[in-house]
């Protein structure tokens, strides 16, 4: 524009070059608004009203434990920070019949189990493998893919999504990115490089729909991951009794002054550290100084420190090998690193842990600095929690399994379990709330509430139990609950059972499976009771799953799925498709480790 086109002084209009120099494009555009809002004596005009900024993102998220969901919600927060329009959806609200309309389609989505897409997203996963799947040669889309590498199907879910819909006619905005437990620093990056992509095609499109002036993002919360609150501990129990083959602590830890908030069904994180013998037998074999400064992520500490507090030294996968066979020229590593050769690589590191690495490939001259670039971040551990902050203000509980066992010539133990099992009684704990919308009880407190939680699976039913007595909900409650002896491992009972006789809690099933000659499961209990669980199902029960996900949970869903079919006089196609929408509605939750 030559200067004399518009009214400004001289000397204004260097300083309006001057201060719009730096400004993105979504910038300019809200400060477009704003300043036409001034000019009319008004309220700021929106962007729209400036320049249209192209179609609107759909940002679709599967998730089992809450981490697709917040990474979705970053990245919604993020869009709307640059103006960018965002529909922010669960997987499992989504209609699919909408997906063929879709110009940009941004995925986060977790593998759970072995290669399974969590519930939320099943029904959309099917959906696209289907003879039903739409010509999809006018999407743009990518794909957040979040597993764990010690999992042999590691990111199943997400390569599934990213390969189907590409076979679909659709076209990678950005590529993949697969991330393993430690997944901030890579989904951030992930968010920034498909951020970038989306400018050029936001700018360039027509008839774009309107896009309000950018928001502040949402504050985040003071205690976190990064920033986990010292929760003082305020007891340990073992819920075990003499003679059990078992311990199981129930832990109690004070949040006061915290302000932290959570809701039953959610868990609380743990930043655990690795056990001291095993740190300095990891030394010992690297034949290096415990106190030898190496580099992390959170910067320059003693290896002890940070093999203690950084590291996963207990894990063995795929990338931690393959760093390590650069130093290591074994043909045999290098089989096992080979593609045809994947399930043996995951049968050799069961059981094993780095210290079996450096002891049956040792590599001489091994650095300290060169061991600690080879692992993988301690992640944290995440406990369902056991209590209702209704009945128990500024405190929140957990039920903790210790794990122990002997495997390769060597005893081996949990991390977490055993880092809680040995602190002293005036310790303080590294926590933060791990939100988990997938599994909620439902608003309704009339509504009837079926919990299937064996073992440490009972923990978030204490939570559920607990608060809907602190509420006064009138909805029946019906608990399955088993473990090994009813003498030594009936955890919660003196709990239990008065709740069982104050009517809080309807029915209690309860299944022993070393009590007798012939093992004896909470399967077998919901079996025998099938005509009077699937009478509860047919009148709106909410059906809670929580424990083991390789073996209770798939028997636990077959079992659900053969009652359906047998009392409701249905095949099992129509029996499991019922099961489905009991997920989609809601009906039917999962919490399972």
């Amino acid at each position: 524009m030559d200067i004399a086109e518009h009214p400004l002084l001289p000397d204004q209009w260097q300083r309006v070059q001057a201060a719009i120099g730096e400004l993105r494009p979504d910038q300019l555009l809200w400060l477009s608004g704003y300043l036409a809002g001034r000019a009319t004596g008004g309220a700021p005009v929106t962007a729209a009203a400036a320049a249209p900024t192209g179609p609107a993102v759909t940002i679709l998220f599967g998730s089992q434990t809450g981490n697709g969901e917040e990474l979705a919600r970053q990245l919604a927060a993020r869009a709307q920070e640059r103006g960018v329009p965002a529909d922010l959806k669960n997987m499992a609200d989504y209609n699919k019949s909408a997906l063929k309309k879709e110009k940009l389609l941004l995925l986060i989505v977790s593998t759970h189990g072995e290669g399974d897409p969590p519930d939320t997203a099943q029904e959309l996963h099917e959906f696209i493998y289907s003879k039903r799947a739409p010509d999809l040669s006018g999407l743009r889309f990518a794909v957040l893919a979040l597993g764990d590498t010690s999992y042999e199907h590691f990111c199943k879910t997400g390569r599934d999504f990213d390969e189907r819909l590409q076979a679909l006619g659709a076209v990678r905005l950005h590529d993949r990115k697969d991330c393993d437990v430690d997944y901030e620093a890579d989904a951030a990056e992930w968010m920034e490089g498909v951020l970038a992509a989306l400018g050029p095609l936001l700018q360039s499109a027509p008839g774009a729909p309107a896009v309000s002036a950018p928001t502040p993002a949402a504050t985040k919360p003071a205690w976190s991951k990064q920033n986990p609150f010292m929760a003082p501990l305020l007891e340990c129990v073992n819920l075990n009794g003499r003679g059990s083959g078992k311990t199981t602590f129930h832990i109690e830890c004070s949040l006061e002054g915290s302000g932290l908030q959570y809701t039953p069904g959610d868990a609380l994180g743990i930043l655990p550290q690795n056990r001291p013998d095993l740190v300095f037998a990891l030394i010992e074999a690297l034949d290096a100084d415990p106190d030898t400064p190496v580099q992390t992520a959170a910067g320059e500490q003693p290896l002890h420190e940070a093999l203690s507090r950084q590291y996963d030294i207990t894990t063995l996968t795929r990338p931690v090998l393959t760093k390590y066979a650069a130093h290591h020229p074994s043909s045999e590593l290098q089989q096992l690193l080979a593609d045809d050769h994947h399930k043996q690589l995951i049968e050799w590191c069961a059981g094993r842990d780095v210290l079996d690495l450096l002891r049956y490939w040792p590599v001489k001259g091994l650095t300290a600095q060169q061991l600690v670039n080879l692992l993988r971040k301690l992640p944290p551990r995440l406990y369902s929690i056991a209590s209702s902050l209704e009945a128990h203000p500024d405190e929140v509980h957990i039920t903790v399994a210790v794990v122990n066992y002997h495997s390769h010539g060597r005893e081996r133990s949990g991390v977490c379990s055993n880092y809680l099992a040995d602190l002293d009684e005036d310790a303080s704990i590294p926590v933060y709330i791990h939100e988990n919308r997938n599994f909620r009880l439902p608003a309704d407190p009339a509504v009837p509430v079926i919990m299937i939680g064996p073992g440490t699976g009972v923990a978030p039913f204490r939570a559920f139990i607990e608060e809907r007595a602190a509420h006064g909900a009138t909805g029946p409650n019906w608990l399955f609950y088993g473990d090994r002896h009813f003498t030594t491992d009936f955890m919660y009972q003196a709990e239990l059972l008065k709740y069982r006789r104050d009517g809080i809690l309807t029915r209690l099933s309860v299944a022993f499976s070393r009590d007798q000659a012939e093992k004896r499961y909470v399967q077998h209990v919901m079996r025998e009771e099938a005509r009077e669980l699937y009478r509860w199902i047919e009148e709106g029960a909410h059906i809670y799953v929580c424990g083991d996900a390789e073996q209770m949970a798939p028997s636990v869903h077959q079992t659900l799925i053969q009652i359906i079919a047998d009392q409701g006089g249905q095949d099992e196609a129509a029996a499991e498709a019922y099961l489905k929408q009991c997920i989609k509605s809601k009906r039917y939750q999962r919490d399972t480790y």
